[in-house]
């Protein structure tokens, strides 16, 4: 199944923060394509709608889709924005399994103005993510976890606003992989004891889409 020659080893092509900019981009060529979210632009069925005919053109044999909070569509409309995701797995506080790999997939971040999937930092976003399975092989949420590639540099000296309960939670887990985007300044790797961190943002800080998709083989 694998484009990398071994059997056993799934290339995972990871993007995120694309913001309805998705056919602007070059994909490299893998078994699954993973986007962390903001896929629209301003949120709308017809921006999904796009979206998911753009998965249909692209060669990975599965695609796995979260919303962010600009997909304000997968918040207000939630049957008719599912009924629109034909060509991807979408997951929402669900899990996915692939190839014996264990996916799972959240959309939530901390409250930042007012914004699709917001909960407030402490218990109500701690409760999203005790549900994430004691399994979970590959973790795909919408923003980062504190201190994990979440640095912007603003007017006023260093932010990092990932979220601390979320990084409570995966210290207590044992991933493979961890796939986020949403800092669109955070974009690269890091490797934190066994788990692979990757911000996948597409587009920078200037939101142009010039952040290149990372490539994972697992």
């Amino acid at each position: 199944m694998s484009l990398t020659g071994t059997a056993n080893t799934m290339r995972i092509v990871c993007i995120s923060d694309t913001h309805s900019m998705h056919r602007q981009i070059q994909v490299p060529d893998g078994d699954l394509l993973i986007h962390a979210g903001d896929s629209l632009g301003v949120g709308t069925l017809d921006e999904l709608e796009d979206l998911d005919q753009w998965f249909s053109e692209l060669p990975h044999t599965n695609k796995i889709l979260i919303a962010g909070n600009h997909d304000w569509c997968f918040q207000d409309e939630p049957a008719e924005a599912r009924e629109l995701v034909r060509n991807a797995h979408y997951l929402q506080d669900s899990p996915l399994e692939l190839a014996g790999l264990k996916f799972w997939g959240s959309p939530w971040t901390p409250v930042f103005f007012n914004w699709a999937f917001n909960l407030e930092r402490g218990d109500a976003i701690a409760e999203r993510w005790a549900r994430i399975p004691g399994d979970t092989d590959v973790l795909i949420t919408h923003g980062p976890p504190a201190g994990i590639l979440d640095r912007i540099e603003s007017p006023s000296g260093i932010v990092r606003p990932g979220c601390e309960a979320l990084a409570e939670r995966i210290a207590r887990l044992s991933l493979k992989l961890h796939i986020f985007g949403h800092i669109h300044e955070g974009h690269g790797e890091e490797q934190i004891g066994d788990c692979l961190c990757v911000n996948a943002s597409t587009c920078n800080g200037s939101f142009k889409p010039l952040n290149p998709p990372i490539v994972i083989d697992l």
